[in-house]
């Protein structure tokens, strides 16, 4: 249908809604454009569209505004009243994709809103957040939070699962709930008298496996599929692969996975090239799960994936982004099954520089399952561990192959896998040498490892191991990443690009000024690659205050994100990077797998045309850091369960952050992060230098700086909220002094003196 000559773009829509100062609803639309009866009808029409499209969504009284972003004028609800008194509430409706924005409350009177309340309320954006104007005060509601129940004679109080949550709430009414239990609660009132009503029960906190629905539970992270879903994936699971489709079932294809992986997303195959026009290169083959054979877009399945974004993983459990008749079988690429998979074919030249590319649909039959651990064994020819099998674990599909199709040939073994295993190294020291070459961030930062027993209880938490096996399926999957964007970009097709982009120059003018502390030079008139701050670490060589140096480098880095406007992978040092690779674990990657199957013509499964790639990207980048919160906070729980046995302690730490009121650090080997006041290391006084990232004692000259070891007693691990507390070793410091001997001193930052304090007050 032709466009009538006043009817507005959606782009010009759009750009009304965010800059009108009144809440736009149809009829201020149609007067801002000047339309005629009929266009309005037509508007009306173009109006749903977008909605429909996910460009906008309407607010109650029929206003529109712009998808993920909030109402002129919206009902918000308080979520909490800080210590500070500063008022923070969330909107009561919102059905975007990515989550609810927090807003700070300009009130009127001080005091006035409490939490559970809600507010009809003025928005604005300012900054990186958002302010709201109360105009009326609404009937109250309650807030919801998780907590732990403590009993104290006849009376509750409830603690709550945050790490910076110091406060207890009175509790009401505890249901059936008892001390101990972990609970969901609702908060109302107004400070000081906010209490608590228990409405479920969530079991006992410090039971395995409890750490990680803490997680679920304090994130909204979803965990359950609906039955639609259920159903439509046991349906899918069973189509058979009649497609055109590559049969490389006789290539000796592996996948080199942990030892405990859920999943296989990916497998690799290497040979030499008989191309005479690439002496001394390698043919390789990426085989990645073919999601999109099953997932296909507007399904039942496709919007639960886009929903989560990725899967979770915790060191008990995986929260899958799709149901596990999918994600833990039929598209899992497990040994001796056939599936299907979209093969990357990789030309590499000697020197390790991608010659060309190709994709196809295929069919695959992995030839074995390895830990990582296990095929670094065999290239070093070393014995394997006992695992129950090469790969460990189940490696066999539960479903049968399909009765038309010959059997799996038995699985590979000791001398047979070396010679699979062998090409794959070789191939990948060329890709390792052009790695090398271009020199991407090189920062060698352990992961932790937490280590449970059948029942789910910790036996260990320790640094990964890194090996050479580690980094070989790195640089296959970055090739095969690369790939699949300029593969996109040659057909001028749409990019799910993973974007890191150059560090700002705030944060490299914070950089600079940590550096001069310890004498290293950083010019900041300089072009900023990785390889100058490869550069700045080579400089500092294996001083003692290197740890301090990698971390400050990893701080002024900017977080990667998804989107379709390339801005290259500053980290990597690549101009073009698109996640391609682990399509069962993440929607940007199923994206990439479907732009691929459209642009070069590969079937069913494609994209539908409709896809809005920027918008797309905004919502599985932020659950992606909902899931990176997640995880963190569930790895620090156990390690905090861990070190709860070990309390009164002394321990080996290491400081890895520095305030005024204190130092952060570390168990080192271990991890956990945990606050040593200011106000216990003795009577002194420290003065905290910004720049530095120090607290310099001012009589004795003790300095106490991000990076350093040091030795600390352990006072304080607490699993729920998994933070940890230290204290001077005994006879370090001395008591402070009495509150009427306390002179009142200025601490300054970076020589500008700032709001008075002294060690012994909060």
């Amino acid at each position: 249908m032709r466009k009538p000559a006043g009817l507005p773009t959606r782009q010009q829509i759009l750009d009304f809604i965010a800059t009108s100062d009144q809440p736009a609803g149809k009829r201020e639309i149609a007067r801002a454009f000047g339309l005629s009866a009929q266009d309005k009808i037509v508007l009306k029409a173009l109006l749903k569209d977008m909605a429909d499209e996910g460009l906008i969504d309407s607010a109650p009284g029929r206003a529109f505004h712009k998808m993920g972003g909030l109402p002129k004028v919206t009902v918000l609800r308080v979520a909490d009243v800080d210590e500070g008194g500063n008022v923070w509430a969330m909107p009561e409706r919102w059905e975007a994709e990515t989550p609810a924005p927090k807003l700070r409350v300009r009130e009127r009177k001080r005091g006035a809103l409490g939490v559970g309340e809600r507010i009809l309320a003025r928005t604005e954006e300012a900054g990186n957040g958002w302010i709201a104007h109360p105009m009326k005060v609404l009937a109250p509601a309650a807030e919801q939070m998780i907590g732990v129940l403590r009993r104290e004679g006849d009376r509750f109080w409830l603690q709550g699962v945050e790490k910076k949550e110091r406060r207890e709430f009175p509790v009401s009414d505890v249901g059936d709930a008892d001390a101990g239990d972990l609970v969901l609660a609702e908060r109302a009132g107004r400070p000081p008298r906010i209490t608590a009503r228990v409405v479920q029960r969530l079991g006992d906190p410090f039971a395995p496996r409890s750490f990680s629905l803490i997680a679920i539970h304090k994130h909204g992270i979803p965990d359950r599929f609906t039955a639609e879903t259920i159903e439509e994936a046991e349906r899918v699971a069973g189509s058979y692969l009649r497609e055109d489709r590559e049969d490389l079932r006789h290539l000796p294809i592996v996948a080199i996975d942990p030892a405990d992986a859920r999943d296989h997303d990916d497998a690799v195959w290497a040979t030499p090239d008989d191309d005479p026009a690439n002496p001394g290169g390698w043919r390789a083959i990426v085989a990645i799960a073919d999601v999109s054979f099953y997932v296909r877009p507007g399904s039942h399945l496709d919007r639960e994936a886009r929903a989560r974004g990725n899967s979770v993983y915790f060191p008990d459990r995986v929260v899958p982004m799709l149901p596990e008749v999918l994600s833990a079988d039929v598209c899992s690429l497990k040994e001796g099954a056939d599936r299907a998979a979209l093969a990357c074919h990789l030309q590499v030249t000697a020197a390790g520089v991608l010659k060309s590319w190709r994709f196809t649909r295929a069919i695959v039959r992995i030839a074995a399952n390895i830990a990582y651990e296990d095929a670094q064994a065999i290239v070093d020819s070393k014995p394997l561990p006992f695992r129950g099998g090469v790969g460990g674990g189940d490696s066999v599909s539960t479903r049968p192959a399909p009765a038309d199709r010959p059997h799996p040939n038995p699985s590979p073994e000791g001398e047979g896998l070396r010679d699979i295993l062998l090409p794959l190294w070789d191939c990948w020291r060329a890709l390792a040498a052009a790695r090398d070459k271009r020199e991407p961030l090189d920062l060698d930062l352990p992961e932790r490892r937490v280590m449970l027993d059948e029942k789910g209880r910790i036996m260990s938490v320790a640094p990964r191991e890194r090996l050479d096996a580690h980094r070989l399926i790195e640089d296959y999957m970055i090739a095969a990443n690369v790939a699949a964007a300029k593969a996109l970009e040659a057909k001028k097709a749409p990019v799910m690009y993973r974007i890191h982009e150059p560090p700002t120059r705030e944060k490299l003018v914070a950089l600079k000024d940590y550096l001069e502390t310890f004498g290293v030079a950083f010019a900041l008139g300089q072009v900023i690659r990785p390889a100058t701050f490869n550069a700045i670490l080579a400089k500092v060589g294996e001083a003692d205050f290197r740890p301090q140096v990698m971390e400050q480098v990893l701080r002024s880095q900017t977080q990667a994100y998804y989107g379709p406007a390339n801005a290259g992978h500053f980290g990597l040092s690549l101009g073009s990077y698109a996640h391609f690779t682990s399509p069962i674990r993440r929607y940007a990657d199923l994206m990439v797998h479907r732009a691929l199957v459209s642009a070069y013509g590969l079937g069913t499964g494609g994209l539908n045309g409709d896809e809005d790639f920027d918008r797309i990207g905004q919502t599985i980048s932020a659950l992606e850091r909902r899931a990176m919160e997640a995880e963190r906070e569930t790895i620090d729980r156990y390690v905090a369960a861990y070190l709860s046995e070990r309390v009164g302690e002394t321990v080996e730490a290491r400081i890895t952050g520095v305030t005024n009121f204190g130092f952060f650090a570390t168990v080192e080997g271990v991890g956990g992060d945990g606050l040593m006041p200011v106000r216990d290391l003795g009577g002194e006084y420290f003065r905290f230098d910004e720049a530095s990232q120090r607290l310099v004692g001012e009589s004795s000259g003790d300095v106490y700086a991000s990076g350093q070891t040091l030795q600390l007693r352990l006072a304080e691990a607490n699993p729920v909220s998994g933070a940890l507390r230290f204290e001077m070793p005994e006879g370090k410091g001395a008591l402070p002094p009495r509150r009427e001997e306390r002179p009142r001193r200025v601490i300054k930052k970076r020589g500008r003196p700032a709001n008075i304090r002294h060690q012994g007050k909060r």
